[in-house]
Order: structure tokens, then C-alpha cells, then sequence
């Protein structure tokens, strides 16, 4: 299990034009393993994504313990990605097709006044937000539905139908979290929410408007893609009683 801050790399998935974090850890861990490797990632991430938990598996011939990978791996790596923790799995595990779901995270600086500490790592929001408006907006995305309306680009999966278990909006101060748990996300699919939510907020939408816009499965008809410095993977899920707890 690995953390990073997505501000320095185009994404998570290796380019060839562009510095990732696939690209900084592969050279760490085949340092470490004294062979080339390749990890397998979780989830695709973009460029400027932060993860508080992103998990990716590696095949070895190494007989490294855990405890020796985290600690030879971290020695190798820039401050702003860390590995976390280490175990030793099925030879026929991954870590994206095995996953079960994922929680994001998205963050809000809500105040005239900006956040010097953290320019990169949350959205700053100079309006009042309407949390009346936007909690009853959000009831409406739990449960199963198409959610092709809140996706940027949608050619490249089989269906856009997802399940989302949770989406609750939390409030610390100027501080606003809005956390997302589901068994799948699509391609820019937490941003749009959240820019709609935002919408919502400032009139644009009416919160009874968005079982409509889910039905219209047009993108054109959600609201703004939020900045992507806000979003954090939060966690993600191997067992789906974790997942549905």
C-alpha cells in the first residue's frame, strides 16, 4: 500500500512524455529487488490526484521480507510518495480486477481568503456554500444507476452503470469534505459530481434536477468538472463486507 501527492506527476500511469508515479515507483522497487519490474496498479489516477491509499502488487523473484520492501523502497523514493505497508499475496492477485470498490475523498477550502499551506491539496472555494441544497442533491446519486451524464469520456468501458453506497458531505471549519464510496468510478466521475454539487449550491441546478440529468446519460447536461487538486483515493476495498460496512 503506497500515499502519494499527485502534484508533481501527470497521473499514476506510466507516459512517455510525462513524469508518473508508476514511472518513479517502478524504479524504486526494481532498486530495491535488484530486478526490472513492472507494478500493477489499483486505479488510474490524473494528473495532480493526490492517494491516502493506493495499492499496487509486484512480482518477484526477490526474497525481501515485507518489512525490508517498505523500509528499502521509502529510502529510494522522493518525499511526496511513500510505501505504507507490505504482505506477500496469491501469485494470481491484482490489485485493480481483485478490487472490490474505492472511496474518494474530495476537499474544500470554503473562505474568501486562501489556504497558503495548502494551494495544491484542496479547492479554494470563495462562496458560501449551501449545504441544505447540496445534501439533498446528493441523496439523489446513492444506489445503482447510469452514470454516463458524469462521465468525460465514456468510449473506452463496457457500461457506464455504477453503484454508489455512500456519498456524504462533511463540514470541519472552512474545511468541507464530500466522500464518496462505490464499487466503481468513471473517467473525471467524482469531479463532475462534485462540480454539480457546487452548482447546486450556487443555483445553477436545482437539486430535484439530478435524477433528470442522470436519466439524460448526456454530459452536457451535469455540471462543471471540479479541479482535480481536491480528490484524494481515499481507500480501497479487497472485501466487499469492508466495503458495504
Amino acid at each position: 500500500m503506497t500515499a502519494y501527492r499527485g502534484t508533481n506527476y501527470h497521473g499514476f500511469q506510466i507516459q512517455s512524455n510525462a513524469l508518473t508515479v508508476q514511472e518513479v515507483l517502478q524504479k524504486s522497487v526494481s532498486k530495491v529487488l535488484n530486478e526490472k519490474v513492472l507494478i500493477t496498479g489499483c486505479s488510474r489516477t490524473d494528473t495532480g490526484v493526490h492517494a491516502n491509499q493506493y495499492c499496487f502488487n509486484v512480482h518477484t523473484e526477490s526474497n525481501i521480507t515485507a518489512k525490508g520492501f517498505v523500509r528499502g523502497v521509502n529510502g529510494h523514493l522522493p518525499d511526496d510518495i511513500s510505501i505504507l505497508s507490505c504482505e506477500d499475496v496469491p501469485l494470481d492477485f491484482h490489485a485493480r480486477f481483485d478490487c472490490k470498490g474505492k472511496e474518494y475523498i474530495y476537499k474544500i477550502h470554503c473562505s474568501e481568503s486562501k489556504n497558503p499551506f495548502a494551494p495544491d491539496l484542496m479547492l479554494h472555494y470563495r462562496r458560501k456554500l449551501d449545504f441544505y441544497a447540496i445534501k439533498k442533491a446528493a441523496g439523489y446519486f446513492t444506489g445503482t444507476h447510469d452514470f454516463a451524464s458524469f462521465c468525460a469520456d465514456c468510449t473506452n468501458v463496457s457500461t457506464t452503470v455504477r453503484t454508489i453506497h455512500s456519498l456524504e458531505i462533511e463540514n470541519y471549519g472552512d474545511t468541507v469534505i464530500v466522500l464518496v464510496k462505490g464499487d466503481g468510478f468513471l473517467y473525471n466521475m467524482i469531479r463532475i459530481i462534485v462540480g454539480t454539487l457546487l452548482d447546486v449550491s450556487e443555483g445553477r441546478i436545482i437539486p430535484d434536477d439530478i435524477p433528470e440529468i442522470l436519466d439524460a446519460k448526456n454530459r452536457m447536461r451535469a455540471g462543471r468538472t471540479a479541479m482535480a487538486h481536491g480528490l484524494y483515493l481515499n481507500r480501497v476495498f479487497y472485501d466487499e463486507k469492508d466495503l458495504l460496512a
